[in-house]
């Protein structure tokens, strides 16, 4: 954080976080106010560096946050100096945010006068170790092993001229082309109840013997089957078919869960620590909520 203005800011966004993750808050649409100025009973303006509220059950609640990015601890005069800000402010709760700490005088001031005492800031290494020193997970990797799909070269299938000539006025003596797409010719195994076509055929098709990529052949011979393509249906006593599998290869992948750790409310008084995630996931001691 380079200035005041910046921890303001940051203090901001996470309490708005948390503000979305409460079930009562979430549906109210809560804005977090900067220097937000307000007239206290004695008609004084005082100005907070943080300010929200909102109403449940016909009562408004109002809190500020005095945020201070110090370089050292914040000592009791602070606390002095907003117990006297929020005097004339009977329905005010006060919360004090710093990154480095409290002096104990502090912390015993601000337990006297009902103040609540946060350490905000961003993650250290403290934060990926579980309360009973068990270390979390910070870092995933996972290698893929990516496997192209088949690629059919060459697909020959063995008509039966017997049936062709009884069934069809098709010229047997004269050589059969086709010529089309794999989705558009299609297999169907009448005996298997089966119906495919090529293109669904190659997800079924792998490496055979102790090969993984290259050229293959496949034969396959039917009971009962036909060839079906461009309005054709034929009968099909078995097929022939050459196809390709490219090389596989591996693909590195490393997730970083620091990066997607925005930042850490520590409450002193209680004893608990909340982070907020990017993805809006609130992480507390006793488990998680979104």
């Amino acid at each position: 954080m380079k200035d005041g203005r910046a921890y303001e800011e940051f203090v901001g966004r996470l309490h708005e976080a948390l503000l979305r993750a409460e079930d009562i808050t979430a549906q109210k649409n809560i804005q977090v106010e900067r220097n937000k100025k307000l007239i206290d009973n004695c008609g004084v303006a005082r100005e907070f560096d943080l300010y929200w509220e909102y109403e449940l059950a016909g009562v408004t609640y109002k809190t500020v946050i005095e945020c201070k990015d110090y370089k050292s601890t914040v000592s009791v005069e602070k606390i002095d100096a907003l117990i006297g800000k929020i005097r004339d402010f009977p329905d005010l709760r006060a919360l004090f945010a710093t990154k480095r700490g409290y002096q104990s005088g502090a912390i015993q001031k601000a337990r006297q006068n009902r103040i609540d005492l946060l350490i905000v800031r961003e993650q250290n290494e403290s934060d990926w170790t579980s309360l009973d020193g068990t270390p979390l997970i910070r870092t995933v990797r996972i290698n893929m092993h990516i496997q192209a799909a088949a690629r059919i070269k060459n697909f020959a299938p063995t008509i039966d001229g017997d049936w062709v000539k009884q069934n069809t006025n098709i010229d047997v003596s004269k050589a059969l082309n086709m010529t089309g797409r794999t989705d558009e010719i299609v297999i169907e195994d009448a005996a298997r109840s089966q119906k495919y076509s090529l293109h669904e055929m190659t997800s079924r098709l792998g490496p055979k013997g102790d090969l993984d990529h290259g050229e293959f052949e496949d034969l396959a011979e039917f009971e009962e089957a036909y060839l079906l393509y461009n309005g054709l249906r034929l009968k099909m006593r078995a097929f022939r078919l050459v196809y390709e599998i490219g090389k596989p290869h591996d693909q590195p992948i490393e997730i970083d869960l620091s990066k997607e750790l925005v930042g850490v409310i520590e409450y002193l008084q209680r004893g608990a620590k909340t982070s907020i995630f990017k993805n809006g996931v609130i992480k507390t001691d006793d488990g998680e909520k979104r």
